[in-house]
């Protein structure tokens, strides 16, 4: 496209908040915001739309014409929600993405059926209620049409992105990448302070005296990799200790069966010492 494009965006969630104030601040002009038609959905739609000078809809009806429709829903309302605008305008010539880490551009093929270049569009970040991360850095993940992937880069590029090609085949395993990097990873820090409280360490305390190891190891992995970050009992194959940690978990089977994994996924792809003894009190590898 010569000139920017004017944008939709369905939703108005966490995702849609970022992106919404990304995009306004690299001078896109936001024409609205679709909300699903209840009430605190179309307040959290009117609140957003009013921060970016844009209006806020519930009725697909009363959606004017725009360049570009991006669908920050659910995955399981996205083609529901193309469905939903499908008879509203004329779709020829309209780029459609959509931000599904899982699901392929073909989610959206209702529109292209009807004229529509569609894409998918999915970043690397995670995005929480109360807080905006900015999109600068963070890598996209672009698949779809010939005409709807240039324009999406080029979004992707003004919001000083990094935007990267993924088979439509590689989705759910791209997904599931992404839940070890920040979901799962959550879980582990909510299972760290379940181990702190065994220690006496009620979880508030734990959270705030962990900051400082978790950013040194974050620190480590970025500047040197996983294995020269590995640190501990099972780098130094201290059977001992470890025993002594499955012992005092025992009155906690669901922290021992957290540690008892990523124990042995260490002994999958970190460098350890005793591997043969530390699988044995562990148990089976894989």
């Amino acid at each position: 496209m010569a000139t920017k494009p004017r944008i939709a965006i369905v939703g108005a969630g966490n995702f849609a908040t970022a992106l919404a104030l990304s995009l306004r601040r690299a001078d896109y002009g936001i024409a609205w915001v679709m909300a699903r038609p209840t009430r605190t959905s179309f307040r959290k739609a009117s609140v957003l739309a009013g921060e970016i000078g844009a209006v806020a809809v519930q009725k697909p009806q009363s959606a004017r014409p725009v360049d570009l429709v991006w669908f920050c829903v659910p995955d399981s309302q996205i083609a529901v929600a193309a469905k939903s605008l499908a008879g509203t305008s004329p779709w020829k010539g309209v780029i459609a993405l959509h931000s599904s880490g899982a699901l392929a551009s073909d989610e959206l093929s209702l529109l292209r059926d009807q004229g529509a270049a569609v894409a998918s569009v999915h970043p690397l970040m995670t995005f929480v209620r109360g807080v905006r991360p900015s999109l600068a850095n963070v890598p996209f993940a672009i698949e779809g049409d010939a005409k709807a992937v240039p324009a999406a880069r080029a979004i992707v590029n003004d919001v000083s992105g990094i935007a990267y090609p993924i088979r439509k085949s590689d989705k759910a395993a791209y997904h599931a990448w992404g839940t070890f990097a920040s979901p799962l990873f959550t879980a582990l820090l909510a299972a760290t302070e379940q181990v702190a409280s065994v220690a006496g360490v009620k979880p508030p305390e734990a959270r705030k005296r962990m900051i400082p190891i978790l950013l040194q190891t974050l620190a480590n992995y970025a500047m040197m990799g996983a294995p020269a970050a590995f640190s501990g009992p099972i780098v130094r194959g201290d059977v001992e200790t470890v025993k002594k940690h499955l012992q005092v978990l025992r009155s906690r089977p669901g922290e021992r069966d957290v540690y008892k994994a990523l124990a042995r996924a260490a002994l999958l792809y970190l460098p350890t010492k005793n591997a043969s003894q530390l699988k044995r009190i562990l148990g089976k590898v894989g």
